[in-house]
């Protein structure tokens, strides 16, 4: 499989994921720290782009606000998501690894590879997918099973 592959299918297990989790922060009773933390993923995924495409804009944009309201997390999770999986889709495995400059935290020139940053955006997902399953379970409830392998293998009798 080829990296530029690898990073849409990891994209897509994470869209199909996050979103069936969001559908269990529906049902706690506190959803405060989850929605913080699925509004992070999401801005997360708008800033690496912004910084990508070189939007003056980019240094100002925070990593943590804004924190969506519940009703808005999944649009805003789908927006961010597709300009990830388009500005993928129309990029050689050559355009994705070769540096990008952007400005960093510290405000100062900073490189990267799409593909590092895409990896990385796919990476994070998963860690704070585990923190908010870890809070769905400690409010009683059993988070469903999103684990890879989960939507690749098949019974076969």
């Amino acid at each position: 499989m080829h990296m530029k592959d690898y990073l849409l299918e990891t994209f897509r297990y994470n869209d199909v994921t996050n979103k069936k989790m969001l559908a269990k922060i529906m049902e706690l009773t506190d959803k405060d720290e989850s929605i913080k933390l699925f509004s992070h993923l999401i801005n997360s995924q708008y800033k690496w782009m912004a910084r990508i495409i070189q939007d003056a804009k980019a240094p100002g944009l925070s990593w943590w606000d804004p924190v969506y309201n519940l009703a808005e997390l999944k649009e805003q999770w789908s927006k961010s998501l597709q300009l990830w999986v388009d500005y993928v889709s129309v990029k050689t495995e050559a355009e994705l690894g070769t540096e990008v400059e952007f400005v960093g935290f510290d405000g100062g020139r900073w490189a990267a590879t799409p593909l590092d940053i895409a990896l990385q955006l796919n990476y994070h997902s998963i860690h704070h997918r585990a923190q908010i399953q870890t809070i769905i379970r400690q409010h009683g409830l059993e988070p469903d099973f999103v684990d890879y392998i989960g939507t690749q293998y098949r019974k076969i009798n």
